[in-house]
Order: C-alpha cells, then structure tokens, then sequence
C-alpha cells in the first residue's frame, strides 16, 4: 500500500471513530469515580470538559446531586454524599460549584450550576457519592427505603422471584441500602411488576451476608417465574437503627441517618413516647424502656437530634417535634436507647401498654394468636414480656376486639416459667383452625398509660 492510499486508509477510520464516539451516551464519557478507596460506585466525582478531567465542589452538595450521579453510572442508589474530599484531594481545574439538582435529571452537568469553571473552592472541598451499587428499589409507591427489589447483572436492570423471599432476604438489601432494618418482605409484585430479566429466583440469604449476591441462589437467570412474583422490602426507613454493646434487633442506642452520616439522639427529654416511635418504625413492638445516659455505650460523630418530644403516634422518630437536626447542647454521655418488646404487641379497642390482644410478629407480618387453651400461664409470660408485672385474666373470644391477617399462634401451652411467648410449646405457625373471634388478649397489673387504639 503506497502513502497515499495508507493516509486515505487512516483518515477514514479517524472518522468511523469520531463518529463511534460521538454517538456514546453523555454517561460515557463525562463523569468517573477515582481516589483512594473508591470502587465502580463510590468515590471523588470528577466530570470530563474541555478535554480534562477536574472535580465537584461540595458546596451544596447533598443526596439530590449524588442519586443523579448513582444513576448516571448504573450504580443503583446514592447512599451518601460526602465532602471534605473524602476520597482524596483531585488535581486540575474545579469544573463544577454550587450544583443543585433536583434528583431526577439523567446527567449531572443537567443540574443547575453558575457554569463550568466557576468556583470558589478548593480541592480539600472534592465532592463523593457512594452508591449502592448493583441493587436498587424502585416500583410505585416506592421510596428510597422501600421498593421492587432490582439487581444490576449483564449490563441490565432485572427482579428477584419472591420464591422462598423472607425477612432475612430484605434483611440482607436494608443493610445494603443503608436502610436499618428490615420490616417486611412483600412478594406479589407488591410494588408493581417489573419488566426485563428476573435475575434471581430462590434466594436463601442468613441474614448476615453484606450483599444479596453473596446469598445462596442457583445463578443469575436461572428461575420459573413471572414479574407477578418481584420481591419487594420494606426498611425500617434510612433515617434510624439500634446499636451498641448489649444491642439485639429490638434494643440499643438510637442512631438516625442524616446528611450522609450516622449521628445519636440526646437524652434530653427522652421518654417511652419517644421510644415508642422507634419501636413502631423498626416493627419491634411495643417500647418497654427509654434509657437514657449512654446506656448502650457512647456513640461517636454527630449528635442529630435533642429534645425530641413524640406524641407517641407518629410513624417515624424524624416526624416529632426536635429543635432541628444538629441543633443540641449535648454529649455522647447522654446518647438516648430503646428497649422494646421485640416480637409482640398489645393493641385493640381499649388496649394500654400492659393490656390489649396479643398480637406477635412472623415473617415479615403481624398477626394474632388463638384462644384454644390460652389461660393464665400463657398470660403470664407475654405480662413478663412486656415488663407488666403479673397476669390478671387471660381473656378469649377477640375481647380487644377481632384482628386481622394470619393467625400465628394456636394451642399455646405455656408453663408460666418462659421468658418469650414463642418459646412455649405451640403445633408451629401458621397451624391453626381458628377465626379472628377467637383471638387471644391479656389483661397485666402493670398500670400503664393508655396507647391509641390499632
């Protein structure tokens, strides 16, 4: 091939590529996740422009500007937006300040901003996401905590089969999430059905895996279902959890997740009100104690909230009345905890903390026990339970009125002695041959305020 022909040969394929390359979405080729300790989905966000790569200033930079990045990248959803160059300190010009996006844009240079160059930062200012990475939630009626569970595998957006899905499974996706704890796990297309591949079926996770593809399952497409059964789950909400030393599920120190960050509660004003609340929002029955100075060891970092002031009816502890987050006069030596009643509740028409039917929490649902063979023993255990002294009656025949939903618990024969309710002898759950007129309730000693009714 003469020189000629061979620079002929060359300026054609420098087209071919220029036109390749020019046809690549905006997500391509404008933004990348670097620096220390980053991954495919979380790390200093830096955007292509003017042929060099430069980095976000993190004025104003929040969740809103991180899902759009998330997204962007097919990395699920943001979990985090931190600052401070998190990832490290970048080099180059500072393409982006003062992005304020709404959430739902598809690019992050969509987002409004004074335009590109125009800053007054510096690079100890880098803005960072971390994104959940190959799962998300999303379906009607969906939030950020709560959805259709989806799994990014082969370069697409696919379902789980609700085949075999439990509470361990949504466990398993709240943690990943960093949405607390898992409250149910909805089958049935309960957030709407999906579209494309079903990428997992028979999911067994323990609970304690860190990513719901490191659970048990026969491989990614292997499954013999229909987007009638996408799996769902509901979290606890991102904003709250229990931890600590002595924690379990349903005791600890009182953590909420604001601006990217897990920060205590103070103590100040602190009482069964309040623990109520987190005990309603992480599905753990009923709030037994509201200790307070530290009782489940310092916390660190931020102290979110103070003076909180529940009600007691309000569905989410971030719902009370508090002065602001961050706005306290605290130390962690008054870090606020809860101690609940874990899997059972006392509710109905005329019901108190310490009397109402008995209702106790399986498989993601809370459901009611039957009055064949409950007598005082029975009674007795679940006023143990509940921190309500003794058992005065064991009443039957739905006397806080008829439930709803399953029936768990049937031919309970409790000694007296156990310390939980389903510890007793019982045929299993779900073994039953009863009606809702014939739900079991107990009536404490302990004299405790009324509740609302449920």
């Amino acid at each position: 091939m003469d020189h000629r022909l061979r620079i002929i040969w060359m300026s054609f394929w420098v087209r071919v590529c220029l036109l390749f390359t020019s046809s690549l979405p905006a997500a391509g080729v404008q933004i990348r996740l670097v620096g220390p300790g980053s991954t495919r989905c979380s790390g200093r966000v830096e955007v292509f422009h003017g042929g060099t790569w430069g980095t976000v200033c993190d004025d104003g930079w929040d969740l809103n500007d991180a899902q759009v990045v998330c997204k962007q990248l097919n990395c699920g959803t943001a979990l985090s937006a931190p600052g401070s160059a998190h990832f490290g300190r970048g080099s180059g010009p500072i393409w982006l300040d003062d992005v304020d996006c709404s959430g739902s844009e598809s690019s992050l240079t969509e987002c409004p901003h004074p335009g590109f160059g125009t800053e007054d930062c510096e690079h100890d200012e880098d803005a960072g996401v971390i994104c959940s990475d190959h799962i998300r939630l999303v379906g009607s009626g969906s939030t950020r905590c709560s959805g259709r569970v989806e799994v990014f595998h082969g370069g697409t957006w696919g379902t789980v089969c609700d085949d075999g899905w439990d509470l361990n499974d949504a466990q398993v996706v709240c943690r990943q999430m960093n949405c607390g704890t898992a409250v149910s796990a909805p089958g049935s297309a309960h957030f709407g059905p999906g579209s494309g591949p079903i990428w997992l079926d028979d999911v067994a996770c323990s609970g304690s895996e860190s990513s719901l593809t490191e659970c048990p399952h026969p491989g990614f497409g292997t499954e013999d279902c229909a987007h009638d059964e996408d799996a769902g789950v509901i979290c606890s909400a991102f904003q709250i959890r229990l931890v600590g030393p002595g924690s379990t599920r349903c005791s600890g120190r009182v953590e909420v997740f604001h601006g990217g960050t897990w920060g205590t509660v103070c103590d100040d004003g602190w009482d069964l009100n309040d623990a109520q609340v987190v005990c309603k929002q992480l599905n753990c029955g009923t709030a037994l104690r509201a200790p307070g100075s530290a009782h489940f060891g310092h916390g660190s970092g931020r102290i979110w909230l103070d003076d909180v002031a529940c009600s007691g009816n309000e569905s989410s502890l971030t719902e009370c009345p508090h002065p602001g987050f961050g706005t306290e006069d605290c130390e962690h030596r008054e870090d606020a905890g809860v101690i609940c009643s874990d899997h059972i509740r006392l509710v109905g028409p005329g019901s108190t903390r310490c009397s109402g039917r008995v209702e106790v929490f399986h498989g993601g649902t809370w459901g009611t026990v039957c009055d064949d063979g409950w007598d005082l023993n029975d009674a007795q255990v679940v006023c143990r339970q509940m921190n309500c002294g003794t058992a005065v009656s064991a009443p039957g025949s739905a006397h806080f009125g008829p439930g709803s939903g399953p029936i768990w618990l049937d031919d309970v024969a409790c000694s007296g002695n156990e310390s939980s309710l389903t510890e007793c002898p019982h045929p299993g759950f779900g073994t039953e041959d009863c009606a809702h007129d014939e739900d079991a309730g107990v009536i404490c000693s302990g004299a405790e305020r009324r509740k609302p009714v449920q």
